[in-house]
């Protein structure tokens, strides 16, 4: 997993928007980020793309945490909950995996449990290791 988190660091676009790793397991992984004025759109809520992006790194952390390559080809995500502020965590999981595709579910959450968005991904593995 030294090389998933390695892989992870090196994400200069969440290290930008102060987003990181807390965990990660054999399929799993979870991301976090304190809500700051930066992710905020006009409405004062927290911007659609800064919650796919604290969910995409769950799922990148979580798609590579086997040592094998993966990228994503395809990612879809629902909004349930608005939020202006708070911490909020991106928890993946894997939901099958095979010989070169793995499916994922991550949920973003607020500090109260509150559910504030879904996140699902298909990853293609590679034959090359990290």
């Amino acid at each position: 997993m030294e090389n998933t988190l390695q892989l992870i660091q090196k994400d200069h676009f969440a290290n930008h928007n102060q987003m990181r790793v807390i965990e990660v397991g054999e399929g799993t992984a979870k991301t976090q980020m304190t809500v700051t004025g930066n992710h905020l759109n006009g409405l004062g809520t927290v911007q659609g793309g800064a919650l796919f992006t604290l969910a995409d790194l769950a799922f990148a952390a979580a798609s590579n945490s086997r040592e094998k390559i993966a990228v994503a080809l395809d990612a879809s995500i629902n909004f349930i909950k608005a939020v202006s502020s708070g911490t909020l965590t991106a928890t993946a999981r894997e939901i099958d995996l095979k010989r070169t595709i793995g499916i994922y579910c991550v949920e973003i959450r607020n500090e109260a449990d509150e559910l504030i968005a879904t996140f699902q991904s298909t990853a293609y593995r590679k034959e090359p290791k990290l």
